[in-house]
């Protein structure tokens, strides 16, 4: 039924002819826009009132029309249920919720962030255990058969390890790896039978579940990279969102517990710190001279250059640590050489960052430089430690730059060892369970301890300790050397995930604990926009130095003789083309020799750069769009503006509202009680200061305006 809205009785103002014609504008816009109803920015009665109009009397909707609306209806709360059952029963909301609000939301993102990590390492260990071990378990591999009959031209009669414990303490077994050998933890468990024989393949299974594991983590990483890429990069970088829109929309008005409250009152604070903290440092920047400018160049230069030298230093550490506890296994420190490589590891990643934060306050940098010169060089170091390690268990294992007799005739350091992607994993999973345990160790005999030391003793060097303050950069390098270290392993320890899932979760909960009792909130404050992104960018960088290796390993390393998938083959990639002279028939084989081949390369490289083209040309369309509706925006808000003048105007005219036009059919009697011609209620006249023209940073041209409101009485009677 048509809802009526009367004329109140004498003694109130009749509409003006301007907000007629205004709205009987915004009548005809509504009824022939085809924008959904739902999403219209009026009251619910106002809303059936508009459905009304768009289907007026006589025109009945067909039956069919009915039941789809009612059906998209259905839908749409079914979706909107579903959505927030999700969000109900998600991993950690409540935590996350909690610490967004008393951190701020960079802190929060970094807990975000672990939980996406803990979703990639479940995704990775159901591709492994959907695709090789389930069909591992139901095809029955075949026993392991006698030794391969080949003799070692090792030196001196050496002859290979066989990999029995040394040390039968359990504890220990379990710590170094040794107690999984034999198990579908590690690489030399796995076995199949010959390819003719089995109608699925477990060999291209296992080789191409790590590889299939990797493009899916690049994916999300990288979609999860775009949507958190600062806004600024697209508004330009003389865009700054007005504060007056935070104080006035940063409440929610739903909140009722004292609690609820308290923390939105902290979120709302944090941000205010950050807006503000990036406004003082782009005034500084402004504000440099050319003479300042240089020699911060020059100090730039001088410090990086230093740490550069202690980057070198570390790595180099890491080389000759890692060379060491390979070539002298059998000396009376073997437990001490076990662990090696990864103490040395963490102690260049806990001490290198100190001395970089060092280096960097001689110079007595700003803030924000400070820190993004120390996460630079704290990303170099952690990335470049993992590759030195890398390298160097090349060069022991696969014998790269060296020359043995063993190497040049069967690939790899035969001699020594006997399955190589076993010692590989052994050594992955080391490092992986000596970072997990080194995070324990610090929270519960360092940062705790120092809390109590604080609360219960007074004094000038305790104030000066306080709290252990939470460093964001270096707890995000830590999950993210972490998980480098598991897509690493993928190929030699196809389990791995399972492990740093556990241990991914374990650290929620221990970083959680540290957070809210034993340390400090860092006074940088930090948007999470930007924290966000470079997360993302620095694990997109681990992978990439986790598939690099792995990639050369699949595609030119020699397998092992005497354990794993791939014995009888010359690199494990050599399964494909076997397979594929099996499987398929000749047509689809000369099809993909020519998707392999070099002339497939050229017209990919011409479709790539099409396509290249297309996508900057889009960009750049978008770019250009955006800067026209930020033109559009400034001129809407001068209409407006010259609008609202003009209202005043009429209003402080005596008799306007005498000579009305005709009334249209939507006018006055039909009128909604939200309804307003879409502007501010047109202030009382009289002398007032110069307007500012609107800007990109203040699109409203409100800034340091005062204008004075008054009733705004509409038909109905009601007031706002």
């Amino acid at each position: 039924m048509l809802r009526q809205w009367s004329v109140q009785a004498s003694g109130e103002p009749e509409p003006e002819p301007a907000g007629e014609e205004l709205w009987e504008q915004e009548m005809e816009r509504l009824c022939s826009s085809q924008e959904p109803v739902r999403v219209l920015p009026y009251a619910m009665v106002d809303k059936r009132f508009i459905r009304q109009l768009r289907e007026p009397e006589g025109v009945k909707t067909s039956c069919w029309q009915q039941w789809r609306r009612r059906q998209q209806t259905a839908g749409r709360r079914l979706g909107e249920a579903a959505r927030r059952l999700a969000r109900g029963c998600g991993l950690w909301e409540g935590a996350l919720y909690e610490i967004g609000g008393l951190f701020g939301t960079g802190i929060q993102s970094y807990f975000t962030f672990l939980r996406f990590l803990l979703l990639l390492n479940l995704l990775t260990l159901l591709l492994t255990t959907s695709f090789v071990l389930l069909p591992l378990t139901w095809l029955r591999p075949p026993d392991r058969g006698p030794a391969l009959n080949f003799t070692l031209q090792c030196p001196g009669g050496h002859q290979p390890q066989t990999g029995v414990p040394k040390f039968n303490n359990l504890l220990w077994n379990v710590l170094t790896g040794r107690a999984f050998n034999n198990t579908y933890l590690f690489y030399g468990a796995y076995r199949a039978g010959p390819e003719s024989s089995s109608i699925y393949s477990i060999r291209l299974a296992y080789l191409l579940s790590p590889l299939a594991c990797l493009l899916l983590c690049f994916c999300g990483i990288l979609r999860q990279m775009v949507k958190g890429l600062p806004q600024k990069m697209f508004l330009g970088q003389d865009y700054r969102s007005p504060l007056s829109a935070k104080v006035f929309s940063s409440w929610d008005f739903c909140i009722q517990g004292q609690e609820a409250a308290t923390i939105k009152k902290h979120e709302i604070s944090n941000e205010f710190k950050v807006e503000l903290e990036e406004g003082r440092h782009l005034l500084m920047v402004q504000h440099q001279t050319r003479a300042q400018r240089a020699c911060h160049l020059l100090t730039y230069l001088r410090v990086n250059i230093l740490i550069g030298l202690l980057v070198v230093g570390a790595i180099s550490a890491i080389f000759w640590a890692t060379k060491y506890s390979q070539d002298n296994k059998e000396e009376s420190l073997f437990l001490l050489l076990q662990y090696l490589p990864p103490g040395v590891i963490a102690l260049v990643n806990f001490l290198g960052p100190l001395l970089f934060v060092f280096l960097v306050q001689l110079e007595n940098y700003p803030p924000n430089t400070e820190v993004n010169l120390t996460l630079i060089w704290c990303v170099v170091l952690k990335l470049a430690s993992l590759g030195m390690f890398s390298f160097s268990l090349g060069q022991t294992l696969l014998c790269f730059g060296r020359n043995k007799t063993s190497c040049e005739s069967y690939g790899y350091n035969a001699c020594d060892y006997q399955c190589w992607e076993n010692s590989v994993g052994v050594e992955l999973y080391k490092l992986s369970i000596f970072n997990f345990l080194l995070t324990v160790a610090f929270t519960f005999l360092v940062s705790l301890p120092r809390r109590l030391l604080v609360e219960r003793f007074s004094g000038r060097f305790w104030a000066w300790l306080d709290r252990e303050e939470f460093l964001l950069p270096k707890n995000v390098l830590d999950i993210v050397e972490g998980q480098t270290v598991t897509w690493m392993g993928l190929f030699y320890c196809p389990l791995l995930p399972l492990l740093n899932s556990i241990f991914v979760f374990l650290t929620f909960y221990i970083k959680k604990y540290t957070l809210l009792r034993n340390s400090r909130a860092s006074p940088r404050p930090f948007r999470a926009s930007s924290t966000i992104f470079f997360f993302q960018l620095v694990l997109i960088l681990g992978l990439l130095l986790a598939a690099v290796p792995l990639g050369y390993v699949v595609s030119s390393i020699r397998s092992s003789w005497d354990c794993g998938l791939f014995t009888n083959y010359s690199a494990p990639w050599q399964v494909v083309p076997e397979l594929v002279a099996l499987r398929l028939p000749p047509p689809s084989q000369r099809i993909l020799h020519y998707l392999g081949s070099h002339a497939f390369s050229f017209p990919l490289l011409i479709l790539l750069s099409l396509v290249l083209t297309v996508c900057v040309s889009q960009s750049q369309a978008s770019a250009r769009a955006i800067r026209g509706l930020r033109k559009q925006l400034v001129w809407q808000v001068q209409e407006k503006w010259h609008l609202v003048d003009d209202l005043s105007r009429l209003i402080s005219e005596p008799g306007s509202g005498d000579s009305l036009g005709p009334e249209s059919p939507h006018s006055r009697g039909s009128r909604p009680r939200s309804f307003c011609p879409g502007f501010p209620c047109p202030g009382s006249p009289g002398p007032r200061a110069p307007r500012p023209e609107p800007s990109l940073e203040d699109p409203a041209g409100l800034r340091g305006v005062r204008v004075p409101v008054r009733s705004c009485r509409f038909p109905s009677g009601s007031e706002l």
